[in-house]
C-alpha cells in the first residue's frame, strides 16, 4: 500500500492545508465536498475548492505520519510555500 503527503490549497482563500492519506483522489473529493464530510473540519470551514499542490509517496503509514509533521513545522511551511513560488 502507499500512503501520501500532500498540500492543497483553496482557490478562493489561498489556504494551504497538508494531511496524508492513503487514497489522495477519495480524500481530496472530501475536500471538495464531493462525498460526505465532517462539518467542523477546517477544509469544511474554509471554502474550496481544494486543488493539490505538492504530493510525496511513502511505503509506510509511520514515513508518511513523519513527513507530515515536518511539513507542518514552520520549515515544512515555508518550503512548501517556495515549491509554489509564494
Amino acid at each position: 500500500m502507499v500512503f501520501f503527503v500532500y498540500a492543497i490549497q483553496s482557490q478562493s482563500s489561498k489556504k494551504i492545508y497538508i494531511e496524508q492519506t492513503d487514497n489522495l483522489v477519495k480524500r481530496l473529493s472530501r475536500h471538495n465536498r464531493e462525498l460526505p464530510t465532517k462539518t467542523k473540519s477546517y477544509t469544511y470551514k474554509n471554502t474550496g475548492p481544494w486543488k493539490v499542490v505538492y504530493s510525496e509517496q511513502f511505503l509506510t503509514r509511520d514515513e508518511a505520519l513523519k513527513r507530515e509533521k515536518e511539513l507542518k513545522l514552520f520549515r515544512g511551511r515555508e518550503f512548501i510555500k517556495k515549491t509554489l513560488g509564494l
